[in-house]
C-alpha cells in the first residue's frame, strides 16, 4: 500500500472570502482618509503593506485561506490606485504624488 499525504490545513472557498472581505474593508478606510489622488495613493499603499504583512503571518501561522483572499485584494487595489495615479498623471501632466 502507497501511503497517501493530506493537507493538514486545507484552503477553503470561505476562507478566501473572509480574507478578502476584510482586506477590502481595511482597504477601504484607509482608502478614505486620504484627501485627493495621492493622498489615496499613499494611504492605500501603506494599508496593503500593513495587509501584505498580515497575510505573510498568517501563512506561517494561521490560516492560509485568509491570507490568499488578503493578497488577492490587495494586489487588485494597488492596481486600481496605480490606475487612478497614471489617468490623473495623463490628465495633469505632473506627477501627482509628490
Amino acid at each position: 500500500m502507497r501511503p497517501s499525504y493530506r493537507e493538514p490545513y486545507p484552503i477553503t472557498g470561505a476562507g478566501v472570502a473572509v480574507g478578502a472581505l476584510v482586506a477590502f474593508a481595511w482597504l477601504l478606510l484607509f482608502g478614505l482618509v486620504g484627501g485627493g489622488v495621492a493622498g489615496y495613493a499613499w494611504w492605500t499603499l501603506l494599508a496593503g503593506g500593513l495587509a501584505w504583512l498580515a497575510a505573510a503571518v498568517l501563512v506561517r501561522h494561521g490560516d492560509r485561506g485568509v491570507a490568499t483572499g488578503v493578497a488577492i485584494v490587495t494586489a487588485g487595489c494597488w492596481s486600481i490606485a496605480a490606475a487612478i495615479v497614471a489617468m490623473r498623471w495623463a490628465q495633469t501632466g505632473d506627477w501627482p504624488l509628490w
